[in-house]
C-alpha cells in the first residue's frame, strides 16, 4: 500500500487532537498523580509505620505485578457493580497513576536510601523537626539524584497511554485505528502516531541522559 500524502494531511488535525484532548493530558495528569503518590508510598515505608507499611508494601508489589489492561478492566467495568462508576478518562488518570507510582515508590526509596547517614546523625544532633529534615535535607537531594529515573518512568507511561483503548478512551493510536477501519488504511494514521510519539519521546529521552549526565558532575 502506497503512502497517500492527501490522505494523511486529511487525517492528521484528528489525531493531533485526540494527541493534545487525551493522550497529553492524561500523560501529565497521570504523572502528577504517580509523583506525589509515589514519594507517599516511599516515606511510609521508609519509616516502617506498624500495619501501613506492610499494607503498602503489599499493595505496591500486587500492583507492580498486575498488567494495566487487567487494572483497568477491574476499575471501570467490575466497581460500577459495587456502586462505584468512573468515568473513562479519569479510570486511564488513576490507573496509570497508580500504576506508576509504585515504581516511583521504589525510585524514591533509593534515593532517600542514598543520603548518607551522617546527614541523618547531623539532622538528630541539631534536633530538626521530622518535617524539616524531610522537605530541607532528604527530599531535595533524593529528588535531585533520581529525576533522570522518574523521567524514563513517564516516558514509559506516554507509551503505554494506548492501552486505554480498552476503556474505550479516544486517545490518539484508538483514533488512527478507527480512522484506519473507517477507510481501510492503516499506514498512513499509524505512521502518523509513531512520528507524532518520535517527536514527543525522543527530545525528552535526549533532555533525560543530559540531565543525568550534569547531575553526576554537580
Amino acid at each position: 500500500m502506497k503512502w497517500d500524502m492527501d490522505f494523511a494531511l486529511e487525517i492528521l488535525p484528528d489525531i493531533l487532537e485526540a494527541f493534545l484532548r487525551y493522550t497529553l493530558v492524561i500523560t501529565s495528569l497521570a504523572t502528577l498523580l504517580a509523583a506525589v503518590l509515589g514519594m507517599v508510598f516511599a516515606v511510609i515505608r521508609y519509616v516502617r509505620i506498624p500495619v501501613l507499611t506492610q499494607v503498602t508494601t503489599g499493595f505496591v508489589q500486587f500492583t507492580r505485578a498486575t498488567p494495566i489492561p487487567i487494572q483497568l478492566f477491574f476499575v471501570y467495568y467490575l466497581l460500577p457493580d459495587y456502586g462505584l462508576t468512573i468515568g473513562a478518562v479519569t479510570t486511564g488518570v488513576l490507573v496509570l497513576g497508580v500504576h506508576y507510582a509504585c515504581y516511583f515508590a521504589e525510585v524514591y526509596r533509593g534515593g532517600i536510601e542514598s543520603i548518607p547517614p551522617g546527614q541523618w546523625e547531623a539532622c538528630t544532633a541539631l534536633s530538626l523537626p521530622q518535617q524539616a529534615v524531610w522537605r530541607r535535607v532528604v527530599l531535595p537531594q533524593a529528588v535531585r539524584k533520581i529525576l533522570p529515573s522518574l523521567g524514563n518512568y513517564v516516558i514509559s507511561m506516554f507509551k503505554e497511554v494506548p492501552f486505554l483503548v480498552f476503556i474505550s478512551v479516544p486517545e490518539m493510536v484508538t483514533v488512527a485505528r478507527g480512522i484506519g477501519g473507517s477507510n481501510f488504511r492503516y499506514v498512513e494514521p499509524l505512521t502518523i502516531c509513531g512520528i507524532i510519539y518520535l517527536l514527543s519521546s525522543y527530545p525528552a529521552s535526549v533532555a533525560m541522559r543530559k540531565l543525568e549526565t550534569r547531575l553526576e558532575h554537580a
